[in-house]
């Protein structure tokens, strides 16, 4: 890509072609290190252009009406005047490599609005399904103007520790409740969560969403509050009927304005910046490691020896990275 064509992918990006917002994050989440390095010149390019946004992630286990939610949050905050983008990391195929559910289909009304950008991206192998371009996909929306981030993990495990650390605020979504999963419930995961919805709270499941909303309240009391200017909401809501979807969003810019005037959210993602920088020494020096010509030529035989027990897996270890620093 010459200089040019990066200027006119970057002024594109910032007049909100939605089409040349999706080209630049496909190049940041590819990679070829030729685009690598276009991807961060991209970046620092349209690092000046980012609007001030509200970064919100969703998680809870599959079935619990996640993409739902997300298209009914969505389309309310639109209404109120807002641009959203959502980044849904999907599950990976194991044959093509590329994403599984489409969360475009799955939010198909949300999809067609004009201040909506829907981009379902691979969770490929990424520890936790959260794609190791999420950040740059979020600073490339940012710049497109786009002021309410939406980030969706494929379900609860470890992605939520990363989610946390790459938006301001953690929505945990759980369905009403299902005999033990109070009890089941990891309790670090709780701790996470900056607002918990209890969704599905319409027909025959509203009766136990509101009992299961009582329980995760008492559970609440019983952790220690992470941020000393908010208290963890646990309401219930129905993205099917709409039920409780404002009360959700107020809850949002409540915790935006009470966070933001304290300089905690300034001070998180100060933190969040230096975390990502370590990430991404971490992820290349490991992608540098596999390879390096004489990792790869004794990588196969010391795999074998590890598992048949020869050696221990700190030996081989070793081995490796003396093949790579050249020690």
């Amino acid at each position: 890509m010459t200089v040019k064509s990066m200027e006119d992918l970057a002024r594109a990006v910032r007049d909100g072609d939605r089409r040349a917002l999706g080209r630049a994050i496909t190049l940041a989440e590819s990679g070829r290190e030729d685009h690598r390095e276009q991807a961060e010149r991209l970046l620092e390019v349209l690092l000046p252009h980012r609007v001030d946004s509200i970064r919100v992630g969703i998680s809870g286990v599959p079935g619990v009406g996640k993409s739902t939610f997300i298209e009914a949050l969505g389309r309310h905050v639109i209404g109120n005047g807002r641009r959203v983008a959502v980044l849904a990391v999907d599950p990976s195929s194991k044959l093509s490599g590329g994403s599984i559910l489409g969360d475009k289909t799955r939010m198909e009304t949300l999809s067609r609005e004009a201040n909506a950008f829907i981009r379902p991206s691979p969770a490929g192998t990424t520890l936790g399904g959260v794609a190791r371009r999420t950040r740059e996909a979020i600073s490339i929306c940012e710049a497109a103007a786009y002021d309410v981030i939406i980030v969706e993990t494929v379900g609860v495990g470890q992605s939520e520790t990363t989610v946390k650390e790459m938006t301001d605020m953690f929505v945990l979504l759980l369905s009403p409740a299902g005999g033990d999963e109070l009890q089941g419930m990891k309790k670090g995961i709780v701790e996470l969560a900056d607002m918990i919805l209890v969704n599905k709270a319409d027909g025959e499941f509203e009766m136990s969403a509101r009992h299961a909303v009582s329980d995760y309240r008492s559970a609440i009391h019983l952790l220690r509050p992470a941020s000393p200017n908010w208290q963890i909401p646990v309401a219930a809501c129905s993205a099917l009927t709409g039920m409780g979807i404002d009360d959700a969003w107020d809850h949002i810019e409540d915790y935006q304005a009470r966070l933001g005037d304290s300089g905690e959210i300034t001070d998180r993602r100060a933190e969040q910046s230096r975390s990502w920088m370590w990430s991404e020494v971490t992820d290349s020096l490991l992608e540098k490691l596999r390879g390096h010509s004489d990792v790869q030529s004794s990588l196969s035989a010391l795999e074998a020896q590890v598992t048949s027990g020869a050696i221990t897996p700190a030996a081989a270890a070793r081995r490796l990275l003396k093949s790579f620093l050249g020690d």
